[in-house]
This record gives C-alpha cells, sequence and structure tokens, in this order.
C-alpha cells in the first residue's frame, strides 16, 4: 500500500519536447491524473534539478519523489485508481514488458535522437544536421518495426482495444519517427503497427499528452 495520500498534489518535471516526458504524460493522461508541469530541461543551463543525474523526467505526488520513467509509469499504476494498464495475462504482461524494452534499447536512439532529432528538430530550427546519421536510423528502424509489427499483429498488446503500459512507451517514439517523410514509408508498409498508430494517435490520451500527430 502507498504512503502517499492519493489527493496528494501531483508534478511532472521535464519539458514537453521530451519523448520520455511524454511517456510519463501519457500514463498520467490515461489514468487519468490531474498534475501540475514543471519545466525542467536538461540542455538548458539551468538543468534537470530534480534528478540527480540531469535527467527527466521526475514525478513529485506528495512527499514522494521518482525518477526513471520505467519506474514513473509502474508508479502511476500502482499508486493511482482509474483505468488499468498492465494486462491481467501472463503473456499479455510479457509483450507489454517486452515492447518496453524494445522501444527503450532498439527503437529510441535511431527513430528518435538520430532520424527525428537531424530530420525533424535540427533541420527545422536551421541548425546543422546530419544526413548520414539521419540515414543510420532509418535503416535501423526496419528491424524494430517489423519485430514490432509482429507483436501487433500477435494481438496481446498493441491492438487497438485497450491502452497499457506498452502504448504509452512506444506512441511518443513512433510519432516522432512518423514526423521524418522516410519514416512515415517504414511505418505504412506494417500495416498492424501502422493501424495501431493511427488508433492511438486519435485517442484521447495520445492528444492530451502528446498532439496532433502530423
Amino acid at each position: 500500500m502507498s504512503g502517499t495520500s492519493f489527493a496528494a498534489p501531483v508534478t511532472l518535471c521535464g519539458f514537453e519536447d521530451s519523448i520520455y516526458t511524454k511517456v510519463a504524460m501519457m500514463a498520467l493522461a490515461a489514468k487519468p491524473v490531474a498534475f501540475e508541469m514543471q519545466h525542467e530541461d536538461p540542455f538548458e543551463k539551468v538543468g534537470a534539478e530534480s534528478h540527480p543525474f540531469g535527467r527527466v523526467p521526475v514525478l513529485k505526488h506528495g512527499d514522494f519523489t521518482v525518477y526513471e520513467t520505467g519506474a514513473i509509469t509502474r508508479y502511476i499504476e500502482r499508486a493511482f485508481e482509474g483505468v488499468c494498464l498492465v494486462p491481467d495475462d501472463a503473456e499479455c504482461v510479457a509483450r507489454m514488458d517486452q515492447v518496453i524494452a524494445i522501444a527503450d534499447n532498439y527503437a529510441y536512439w535511431p527513430m528518435v535522437r538520430q532520424a527525428y532529432a537531424h530530420a525533424v528538430v535540427r533541420k527545422q530550427a536551421g541548425i546543422d544536421w546530419d544526413k548520414a546519421l539521419v540515414d543510420v536510423g532509418l535503416a535501423a528502424a526496419e528491424m524494430v518495426l517489423a519485430e514490432l509489427d509482429t507483436i501487433a499483429r500477435e494481438g496481446h498488446v498493441l491492438n487497438g482495444l485497450r491502452i497499457t503500459l506498452a502504448d504509452c512507451q512506444l506512441a511518443p517514439m513512433l510519432a516522432a519517427f512518423a514526423q521524418v517523410p522516410k519514416g512515415q514509408e517504414l511505418i505504412a508498409r506494417h500495416w498492424a503497427l501502422n493501424r495501431w498508430l493511427t488508433w492511438i494517435s486519435h485517442s484521447r490520451v495520445f492528444r492530451q499528452a502528446v498532439g496532433e500527430l502530423r
């Protein structure tokens, strides 16, 4: 049982362009949990003061503070009433955890830090961007998308029926990658994953936490 009152104020420290901050925002929106946003950006001089390693997001619930996105989303699931974001079936939970691990270990870097950060963020800001890095990210993304599509076709998670922590973890990453023209083309080649992204991008949870998918 949580030692923090359910009614205690909730603060999310991060910045809205941060993919992992959006992951936490999706989990909060899915429950739903009202929270205050405290702007902290590790790329600014002030940095992320609430995180000992200078990163985001950080969740504060009353006197309790937790960092690391996986710990935050699991805490949100356990500490607050509302929609259950973890399936009951063992196979579904395993697939959920697998998607989260794939997103963190294989999707985030090529899709977000390489393809999206250079082809979209840096390019639109007029900052020097590296086309070679974009190409590397796109190439690495192909196998990741294929594996995620296999899981979506299986139907335990990413099924367009219910939102789980897997949806919260993956959706902001794929939404960013979809803003890369070639990235959108690659996603569209995988019908089950593309169908799921269309479904999640029209959900209240996604629109509240991430915004409109371009």
